[in-house]
């Protein structure tokens, strides 16, 4: 992989951790309904198991602003690798819902496109350290770019199981099967992390730097980051794909394949995102494609055959985010350095509380029979969050 000039080349190991970490999580966040369909749970429980992992992710990632700092970042990589192997393991062989909730809770499934895991404030610490400008933007594209693209054929290979199936391996076996890999890949990801550098010997780590000149920015970015997390926690792509098995009877390899394409077009858009950026600046990318792929959701809510309303949400992937690697980007460019860090977190943890609350009032919309209210409800809130972000960012200037 080619980085920007000027970039650590240990970055590259993070980078590549976090194509491994989203193979596993794409394929998870579309077989998870299915898995515990399969188990004889119902819709509603696939929304509160879904709010546990990300409840339990932002507990996680405040943790890690709170106590963080005395450890080096490196040995906590390495530990979130290790519970993200106990995880596939445990998920794996276990079939009752309260374990499974447990687990949901402490480990590191992610039921939603994006990376809301204890990784990120981590990963993006480190990654802003490793650029400035510009080149800080084009090394947060490649980082979101990756794990988008590497989504997408994670979303492919949710086709498995079936395929599996055909050649006469229990269903429910074949779904299992699919947790051992998500730790397996855990494993690797341990392996890759622990090519980071070591600590220097008997070094102590600095203190945290705490959020100073910029707290007000970054509490105003994280309660607007909060309102658009809860409204993409409505639609998490656990809870997308069991809208389409629902609404239109869609398979399991048939989800995976539209969760392919919808990756790739993401990965498109966000190696977009760099060079819009340049153009536009970072706010107005942000804002100015998040609002139209907010349309396009709420058109798919009625749509009235499948055809159309996968067009329609293959239109939202190609938008809805281009904003990750530009949201990254623009938080680092709003703050000092020395605060980045404290910024990192505690713009992550609330959009992680928010984004919990969601998936369990999606379930039980579903549950309901509201086949529509989640996809209109979180377009219309998005829609709200951009607008109110250009209001409070527009004459603010970057660091």
């Amino acid at each position: 992989m080619i980085l920007p000039p000027g970039v650590a080349p240990e970055v590259r190991f993070l980078i590549i951790a976090r194509a491994l970490r989203a193979l596993g999580d794409g394929y998870v966040a579309v077989l998870l309904p299915a898995y515990l369909l399969a188990l004889g749970m119902g819709t509603w429980q696939v929304g509160v198991l879904s709010s546990a992992t990300l409840l339990g992710s932002a507990f996680a990632t405040l943790a890690v602003g709170a106590w963080g700092h005395h450890f080096h970042h490196r040995h906590l990589l390495l530990g979130a690798a290790l519970l993200m192997t106990a995880t596939g393991l445990f998920f794996a062989g276990l079939d009752g819902f309260w374990p499974l909730l447990l687990i949901a809770f402490i480990g590191t499934l992610n039921p939603s496109s994006g990376d809301v895991s204890v990784f990120l404030p981590l990963e993006h610490a480190r990654l802003a350290e490793a650029a400035e400008g510009n080149t800080r933007t084009s090394l947060f594209a490649r980082y979101s770019l990756t794990g988008a693209l590497f989504a997408a054929f994670g979303a492919l290979a949710a086709g498995v199981p079936d395929w599996l199936t055909s050649l006469g391996v229990e269903h429910l076996t074949a779904l299992r099967a699919m947790f051992v890999l998500y730790a397996g890949i855990g494993g690797v990801v341990w392996l890759l992390y622990r090519r980071l550098p070591e600590p220097p010997p008997h070094a102590r780590p600095e203190p945290p730097a705490p959020l100073g000149p910029s707290r007000g920015i970054v509490l105003k970015l994280a309660a607007l980051f909060s309102l658009d997390a809860f409204a993409g926690g409505l639609v998490v792509n656990a809870l997308m794909s069991l809208w389409l098995f629902q609404r239109f009877g869609l398979s399991l390899a048939a989800a995976g394949a539209f969760f392919f394409w919808a990756g790739l077009l993401t990965a498109a858009s966000q190696l977009a995102a760099p060079w819009v950026a340049k153009r536009i600046g970072l706010l107005n990318t942000m804002v100015f494609t998040h609002i139209p792929s907010s349309i396009f959701l709420i058109l798919a809510a009625f749509a009235p055959s499948l055809p159309l309303a996968l067009g329609f949400l293959l239109a939202r992937a190609l938008l809805s985010q281009m904003d990750v690697p530009t949201r990254s980007a623009f938080v680092m460019a709003m703050v000092t350095p020395a605060e980045r860090a404290a910024a990192a977190s505690f713009t992550s943890a609330p959009r992680s509380l928010a984004a919990a609350l969601s998936p369990s009032l999606g379930g039980a919309l579903f549950a309901a029979g509201w086949l529509a209210a989640p996809l209109v409800a979180c377009g219309v809130l998005k829609i709200v969050y951009d607008l109110a972000l250009l209001a409070a960012f527009r004459r603010h200037r970057e660091k």
